[in-house]
């Protein structure tokens, strides 16, 4: 009688291994989940670190055309000199003269703030 109920062509996943393959993708999702928002906030930080790069490069092509260093951000961004900032990245110029510059950088979403100290200074954090 009872084999009469099972049909010898039925097919599928018994409750146990259904529950075997979700508990092994929910392990898989708690390593993944984090080390994602790890990655996101580095490539954050990276944007804001190339941005304060790019914003030296764009401060020495205004010094050659004015002999100063630019005060300014409107100024360095756009076509002029070159400078596109990366979305939402925060760029402050705090100080410039005609022989230095102090210009700062850091994403809102990022753990890092970096600052360059020029003509010719290193990229730190602050």
């Amino acid at each position: 009688m009872l084999t009469k109920m099972m049909a010898k062509d039925e097919k599928g996943f018994t409750l146990i291994e259904l529950m075997i393959v979700i508990a092994i993708i929910g392990i898989l999702a708690a390593i993944a989940i984090p080390q994602f928002s790890a990655y996101r906030q580095r490539s954050y930080n990276s944007s804001a670190e190339s941005d304060l790069r790019n914003a030296a490069t764009a401060q020495e092509a205004y010094f050659v055309d004015n002999s100063t260093y630019c005060h300014d951000t409107g100024t360095l961004i756009g076509p002029s000199y070159g400078l596109y900032l990366s979305d939402k990245v925060v760029f402050t110029i705090d100080s410039a003269s005609n022989q230095t510059y102090v210009m700062k950088a850091y994403h809102p979403t990022g753990s890092h703030s970096y600052i360059i100290r020029g003509p010719g200074g290193s990229i730190s954090q602050y």
